[in-house]
């Protein structure tokens, strides 16, 4: 199998890896905003002490009750943490609370009796541990109102409490600083990781054109110098290019919910360890088929001469030049991917492969356009909302997440972190917001080149300015849904399908575009036949 197939199958088992990023907290209930239940939902950091030595910072999430915590480290009290005793916190508890903080498992009775408990006995804040590994927002119920709750009351993830507790229950004293710093109204790691997903496209874009020209210059050459008894013969076309059809548009996304369950139920250590190995082989040969491109100009001696190489068959000197340090690279971005900067690693693996597939995978109409691009949206939006009612939970979310890996997520996908944002954390993209917009906008820009019509009046440009302004609405949807996990494939879809399908109707072109995919030609060699 050539680089080409063996990089279109890494397309297909990356295909289903759509994630985008944000901090994943959920509505615990759909209850309305009521006097004394109308805080806005906050972020909290819980930073602690283990004895004398500082410990961990875990973050938790506020309650719509309850009085509001300090936005500033330094307004913050460190305050001494304590077990409820009873573990629930829904009756007067056995030991003492005056001034501590008091830690309480979810469950038994209602956020609001536990808040009303912790006050009563004298404690300055409530902590309520969650019985999942995602926040819940803390709300009142439906009927209640005024609940009179005069401590802040803070929900954390099972995880954190569950540090917390063992380290009470070890003998060890607790203390913890609860404060909510508030986020830049601006996440700049969005604007550059938006910068990153359109210049990826707009480079695979003029990458896929300009080789689709040069495997037509060479078709109109083989065509002028043929005899006229081959002239009906068929053109060859680019070589290795893999063009998708419509059964295989269905397909993708078959394979890829597939996969997508595979992932949520296989998730573990040694399963993120062999995505981390597929990645870099995918990384690999797509950082390798981007420097050839490049370095070719310059050597092309080393392009043109080939040496034969076992299981790879013919393989450039210039490629074996650039095998060694592609390959260096990735596996030093394996072994270190944990640093702090190895997200620069990821993003030129990352972007290398998207480059590369862009300019092998096309689609050949406007049909398999909307065909893909339609079943992708449909296939965001279940795995992302309605599989929650089939599994419990988001599978998307919690495959993006890396649950139960004990990674930090999967690698199959571009990120940013957020240096200016007091919570820190990544900005990130899935490869399929990238790639699959991306195969209609790389088409838009060949059936330009090959019409000769310029930005205006083509369709490339309008694509690209569609494909910013989805994934900017995704953005903005991210932020000010208090940071759900958005499918950004339900928000790109409409605008660059849309734009390509309302332009294609308004100038009479829409046909030409569904069924060939590309301009009426004119042989140069036909002649009409005159009767004698």
């Amino acid at each position: 199998m050539d680089l080409k197939m063996r990089l279109f199958w890494v397309f297909l088992i990356f295909l289903p890896l759509v994630v985008r990023g944000g901090d994943i907290v959920h509505d615990d209930v759909d209850a309305p905003k009521r006097p004394g239940c109308e805080n806005n939902f906050v972020l909290v950091k819980i930073q602690t002490w283990v004895g004398d030595n500082e410990g961990e910072e875990f973050v938790g999430v506020g309650a719509r009750f309850g009085t509001l915590m300090a936005s500033k480290e330094k307004h913050a009290n460190r305050t001494r943490l304590t077990l409820s005793d009873p573990p629930d916190g829904c009756s007067t508890p056995k030991n003492k609370l005056t001034g501590d903080v008091v830690l309480v498992h979810r469950g038994t009775c209602k956020f609001t009796m536990k808040a009303h408990v912790a006050q009563a006995a004298g404690a300055v804040a409530l902590l309520v541990v969650n019985n999942q590994k995602e926040l819940y927002k803390m709300v009142c119920d439906h009927n209640e109102t005024n609940p009179n709750i005069n401590i802040p009351a803070v929900m954390l993830a099972k995880n954190a409490g569950d540090n917390l507790e063992s380290s009470i229950r070890s003998g060890a004293s607790v203390a913890v600083q609860l404060y909510s710093p508030e986020r830049p109204l601006v996440d700049t790691a969005e604007v550059f990781l938006w910068l990153m997903a359109v210049g990826t496209i707009l480079c695979a874009s003029y990458w896929s054109a300009w080789s689709a020209r040069e495997a037509e210059i060479e078709h109109d050459k083989l065509l002028k110098d043929a005899p006229d008894d081959f002239i009906n013969v068929e053109g060859s076309g680019s070589s290795g290019v893999v063009d998708i059809n419509t059964t295989s548009a269905i397909l993708f996304v078959v394979i890829a919910s597939c996969f997508l369950v595979l992932l949520y139920k296989l998730m573990s250590f040694w399963f993120v360890e062999l995505l981390v190995v597929l990645f870099c082989i995918g990384g690999v040969e797509g950082l390798q088929t981007c420097l050839v491109a490049l370095l070719a100009r310059w050597f092309k001696n080393a392009r043109e001469s080939f040496i034969k190489v076992p299981f790879f068959g013919a393989v450039s000197y210039l490629t074996l030049a650039v095998s060694p340090f592609c390959i260096a690279f990735a596996v030093v971005w394996a072994v270190k991917r944990k640093i702090s900067f190895a997200w620069i690693g990821q993003d030129i693996l990352g972007i290398a492969l998207i480059i590369t597939v862009l300019q092998i995978v096309r689609i050949p109409n406007l049909k398999v356009g909307t065909v893909l691009l339609s079943c992708a949206f449909l296939y965001d939006i279940f795995w992302v909302f309605v599989s929650k009612s089939l599994f419990h939970e988001s599978v998307m979310i919690v495959v993006a997440r890396g649950d139960k890996s004990g990674e930090d997520g999967i690698p199959m996908l571009l990120k940013i972190p957020r240096m200016f944002d007091p919570w820190g954390g990544y900005s990130i993209i899935g490869f399929g917001d990238i790639l699959l917009p991306g195969l209609l906008i790389a088409f838009t820009l060949r059936y330009d080149w090959a019409a000769k019509k310029n930005l205006k009046a083509g369709y490339f440009l309008w694509s690209m300015v569609a494909y910013g302004s989805g994934l900017l609405i995704t953005y903005v949807a991210l932020n000010l849904m208090d940071g759900h996990g958005q499918p950004a494939l339900l928000y790109i879809v409409p605008f660059t399908l849309g734009t390509c399908l309302t332009l294609g109707k308004r100038r009479g072109e829409l046909a030409n575009l569904w069924s060939k995919g590309e301009p009426e030609r004119v042989c140069p060699h036909h002649h009409p036949v005159t009767a004698q």
